[in-house]
């Protein structure tokens, strides 16, 4: 892993609780003539209140860590720094680690390491890293471009943490927080309500951000269950006849389970939906996680789907 990262250096530079305003930004903007990649989704938040919330959301105190991934300019970074023992802030674009090197020259319990969190071994980050800390959170102002799978990774490779505290679009937040029966509920709500119990903390205008994207976002809490919502024995098979079951939301939950089970199957899987009490003609956006697990658990014992 450290062949892989880079630890920010030391110069002197303001607190790093200043930068997240307009005008630190662009003054830390200029002077190091920094321009944004759109590849990287790079959106610097500017508000001090929003990052704030995003602090306080994590529940963190100097006992605690935090993992921040896509630290940018440090303007969330400063403020970790103040609230944890211990930080790891994982930036992916080389061209940010001088300024980083400069704003958080003064927090000896911060470590900027440059890499892909997407690539990185982030079991052997925590071993190396956050030693001795009593519990540690993702706090973040995630790209969209790869929001699912970076919160995916994090809680499909089951690493030990509390909190998720992210901010991301606000459609997406929505999604993950949904409820069966409307139109937000998805795959996406089932796989994030399976590992955590969400929250949305606040939306955040699309105002307040250099540059400004083109949506509205959303800061969302994760808070991670001690295990898993529902019981499931083939946890690949349970998300496949998840994914099946939304794979065209107008079918009725029949016609999406049939491509996965075999036509062949067809009235063999009708009967065994009523047999479970599911109506055929229900949509995926209308089960619950319960219902999904005895889906799958049933389907499972036919050996469909697998």
């Amino acid at each position: 892993m450290k062949g892989d990262a880079e630890k920010a250096g030391q110069s002197p530079q303001r607190s790093a609780a200043e930068v997240g305003t307009p005008k630190r930004t662009k003054e830390i903007i200029a002077k190091y003539g920094f321009s944004f990649k759109k590849s990287l989704g790079q959106n610097f938040l500017i508000d001090g209140n929003v990052l704030n919330n995003i602090v306080a959301a994590a529940e963190l105190d100097k006992t605690k860590g935090a993992l921040e991934i896509g630290p940018g300019i440090g303007a969330l970074t400063g403020r970790l720094a103040d609230a944890a023992g211990r930080v790891v802030a994982v930036e992916i674009d080389q061209r940010l680690l001088p300024i980083l090197n400069d704003v958080l020259s003064d927090e000896p319990h911060v470590d900027v390491l440059h890499g892909d969190v997407l690539k990185l071994d982030l079991a052997e980050l925590f071993r190396e890293h956050f030693q001795g800390v009593d519990g540690v959170s993702v706090v973040a102002n995630l790209p969209y471009y790869v929001t699912t799978p970076i919160l995916m990774k994090l809680l499909e490779e089951r690493l030990p943490l509390q909190h998720i505290v992210v901010m991301i679009q606000k459609e997406v937040a929505q999604r993950m927080a949904a409820k069966p029966g409307g139109k937000e509920y998805g795959s996406l709500s089932v796989a994030v309500q399976y590992y955590c119990v969400p929250q949305l903390v606040c939306t955040v205008p699309h105002t307040v951000f250099i540059p400004q994207p083109n949506v509205d976002s959303a800061v969302i809490k994760l808070t991670l269950r001690e295990k898993p919502a529902v019981e499931v024995e083939d946890e690949p098979h349970f998300f496949n006849v998840v994914q099946a079951s939304f794979a065209q939301r107008r079918k009725t939950l029949a016609n999406n389970l049939t491509a996965l089970c075999g036509k062949e199957n067809r009235e063999a899987l009708t009967a065994l939906l009523h047999s479970i009490g599911i109506d055929p003609v229900r949509r995926g956006e209308t089960l619950s996680l319960e219902e999904f697990a005895l889906l799958s658990r049933s389907l499972l014992e036919k050996g469909w789907g697998r």
